[in-house]
Parts: structure tokens; sequence; C-alpha cells
């Protein structure tokens, strides 16, 4: 969304409607901030009361520019009190769970407004977004199928109908994978609805939503044990993640593709094929650590281990965060790869005593017992 929409002209009539922050979530300064307003997923969009210091509206998502001016345009009538119907009224306490943490309590008042919702309710569809995307994430896969196929009915055509079939499509296909009996039926409606919103030239979505419906098509693929329409999906993946990266009109918004492209040709044993637009990235964004990082996993993957070394110790040293502990591992793994087990060792040491190092908010104790086991096996 940097690259792509809050760089558009439209959304300078908000400028004095809101005051524009972004959070860094890496970065342990912020770390209250992530406490206060929990993020389920990245990008996730806030509005808060500056008054009360409260959220009252959250979305999980990228956004075109229409979109989000539509979001904004909901937050501010939330905002200025202007919710009249049950459906609004229930949807501001649902915000307000949600923005405290409380996702069993926020997924039961946001089903609430959902069930209220009149005929043209207008945040009817980023309500469903939501709460399928909740159910998701707790696991409750069975309504999330169920009610995406509902809600689909009265989306569709729409980005959020896209954004509900694909969803339910997740959901869907780990009920076939659970062998669940209602996953056949709910996977087969709910990956035609992802494939029609798709190729439906209509609906104007952005591509990173574009490039998550493929690879929502391709677990459907996985779950069916469907290598040869799985394969078909990888290519016309690729075709269209090439094809956006070409029409670029700035080295960021080509960027945005690299985790996408670099995902792809390691799920296709061609990892060679990223390094060109990796190294341009490196170039072009001296001070990211996200290219070198990326450049380590496919000159790994490769098996050429020098360079992935090289590269891995390039992004550590610009690398802070949370994402930081991944980078460790990434360098234990390219070292055990070259046989120094005590190299390996002495990284995942260091890994393990900058994880407890973290503050609250980014530290996981979860995380640390993982990397001690690593070390403890290596």
């Amino acid at each position: 969304m940097r690259a792509f929409v809050f760089t558009d002209a439209a959304l300078e009539r908000y400028a004095g409607r809101f005051v524009w922050l972004a959070i860094d979530t890496e970065n342990s300064k912020n770390s209250a901030f992530m406490q206060k307003y929990p993020v389920p997923a990245l990008p996730t969009l806030y509005v808060i009361d500056p008054k009360r210091e409260t959220p009252i509206f959250h979305y999980a998502g990228g956004a075109t520019v229409p979109q989000l001016m539509k979001l904004l345009n909901d937050a501010e009538r939330i905002y200025q009190a202007k919710a009249q119907t049950p459906a609004d009224k229930l949807l501001a306490s649902a915000e307000k769970l949600a923005g405290q943490g409380l996702r069993d309590e926020s997924i039961k008042v946001y089903e609430q407004a959902l069930a209220k919702a009149p005929k043209n309710w207008a945040p009817f569809g980023r309500t469903a977004e939501t709460y399928l995307l909740d159910l998701m994430m707790k696991r409750d896969n069975e309504p999330c199928a169920e009610q995406a196929r509902t809600f689909y009915a009265r989306l569709q055509g729409t980005p959020s109908g896209a954004n509900v079939a694909a969803l339910g499509a997740s959901c869907a296909a780990s009920l076939v994978a659970a062998k669940n009996p209602k996953g056949p039926e709910l996977l087969d409606f709910l990956e035609k609805a992802t494939r029609d919103s798709l190729s439906d030239p209509k609906i104007v979505m952005s591509g990173d939503d574009r490039s998550g419906m493929y690879e929502t098509l391709l677990d459907v693929r996985d779950a069916l044990k469907d290598e040869a329409g799985g394969e078909k999906v990888k290519q016309e993946w690729i075709a269209f993640l090439e094809q956006a990266a070409a029409d670029a009109k700035t080295p960021e918004q080509r960027a945005v593709y690299d985790s996408h492209r670099l995902n792809l040709y390691l799920m296709m044993k061609t990892p060679e094929k990223a390094i060109p637009m990796l190294e341009q990235s490196e170039k072009d964004f001296p001070q990211d650590y996200n290219p070198p990082a990326r450049l380590a996993a496919a000159y790994k993957a490769m098996g050429k281990n020098d360079e992935a070394l090289a590269a891995i110790d390039r992004a550590l040293a610009k690398s802070y965060g949370p994402r930081k502990i991944g980078q460790y591992r990434t360098r234990a793994d390219i070292l055990i790869a070259k046989g120094d087990k005590e190299g390996a060792r002495q990284t995942l040491a260091t890994a393990i005593a900058y994880a407890k190092s973290l503050p609250a908010g980014q530290r996981s104790e979860r995380t640390i017992a993982a990397l001690e086991k690593k070390l403890g096996d290596t």
C-alpha cells in the first residue's frame, strides 16, 4: 500500500481529517503500541480515537485507493457517532473488543452485527471479511467456510466478495485436509467463487490481493492432492507476478512482488530466477535487510552456501526486532549445510540471547523454546 496507495493524490482530501501514522512492528521502541493495539496480520489499518486512545475501527488486509477511501469514510462516521442502526452499534462494540485483542468476544459481536445488518448496510463487506479472517485465524474452519458461502451471495462482484471467497476457500481446504465430510462441497463452491472473482475484470483489487488469491487456489489443489492442477496454478501465478513487476512504475512498486516471486520460484525449484531481481532490489534499497535475506534463501536453495552466508550476514547487519531471529535461524541452517555445526550452535546461542532481550510485545517464549530445542538437536 505504501508503494501503490498512500502516494495517490486522491487521499489529500483526508489530510485535515486524519493524522497518518505508520508503525514499524519490528522496532522495539514500538512494543508498547503493539501491546495496546494488537496486529493480527500485516497490513492492519487502525483508526484510533485521539481523546480516549481507543480503536474505533480496524481492518486487516490491503486496500486499493477506492477501498481505503470507503474505509476512512466508515471510520469517520463511527467517530462522529452517526451510527444509527443496531448493526452499526454492534459493529462499534466489536471493533472496540477487537482493538483490545479480545478475539473470541469480538467474533460473537461481529456475528450479531452481520445478522442484524440491513439490506444496503455499507460496512457489510469489510465486516464479513474481518469476521471470517478471525474465524480462520482461530481455526474455526467449518463456520468460516459455511458463512463465506452465505456472504458471497450478497457480495459477489465486489472486492469484498473476492476476499470472502478466498478466505472461505482457505477454510474449506483445511476441512478437506482434515477429512471433514462437509469440506468437498464447500470447497467446490468457494474455489469456483474465488476463480470467478479473480477473472472478473470489473473487480478492482490490489496486486497483493490477487497474488493472495492465487496462493489460495494453490492451497486448494494441494488439499485435493492434485499435482497437475497445482502446477497449472503456479504457472498462472508466476505469469501474473512477472507481468505485475514488469508494469511497476517505480523500484518500490516492483519490489512489492519480490517476496511473492521468490516463494514461488522456490516452490517451482527454480531459485536462480530470483537472483537478478533481488540483486537489483539490494542496489535500489541498500538499507533494507529484506533483499539480502531473500538472496540468502535463494542461494541456499541453489546449494551456494558461501554466497548464502555472505547475504544473510549483510541482512543481519541491517535488521532488528523479531524478524532478526528468523535470519539467525537461516544462518544456522546455512552453516549446518556447510558442515560447520559449531558455528551453527554459536549462531543459535546468539539468537536465543537476542530473543530473550526483546521487550514485552515482541518476546515470544514459544520462539525461545523452539530455538533452544534446535540448539539441543544440533
